[in-house]
């Protein structure tokens, strides 16, 4: 599965389709995008994939150190819960992504993209 569609509930949850499930059992994060959009990864993924990526190899790297401000800032962690399969999303990066209740979700390689409809288009 690389594309679904969901309603978040009235508690800015979002429930991850079955099939998908096995990908977040070691946990969700929920990130700033590029764009106005989010990041939705596997702890697995951030841990290893994000983490490296973001330590760099310089104290002095401007950019780096911007995409770790992006990243970073509001970055949430969190169990998926396993008997729904849902995920409490902040209203501030609801805001930022401007997502209001209808919530597109696109494999981008080995992580998810999260918008609002009108904006993954």
């Amino acid at each position: 599965m690389d594309y679904f569609e969901r309603k978040l509930d009235d508690k800015r949850r979002l429930t991850i389709p079955t099939e998908l499930r096995a990908e977040f059992a070691t946990g969700v994060v929920v990130s700033r995008g590029f764009g106005d959009y989010l990041h939705l990864y596997s702890q697995q993924v951030w841990d290893k994939e994000v983490e490296p990526a973001l330590a760099g190899d310089s104290i002095f790297d401007e950019e780096l150190a911007d995409l770790n401000v992006r990243f970073r800032r509001g970055k949430i962690a969190q169990a998926l819960d396993q008997k729904q399969g849902r995920v409490t999303l902040e209203q501030h990066l609801l805001d930022y992504a401007s997502i209001d209740r209808e919530i597109v979700a696109v494999r981008v390689g080995q992580y998810w993209r999260l918008g609002s409809p009108d904006k993954l288009a």
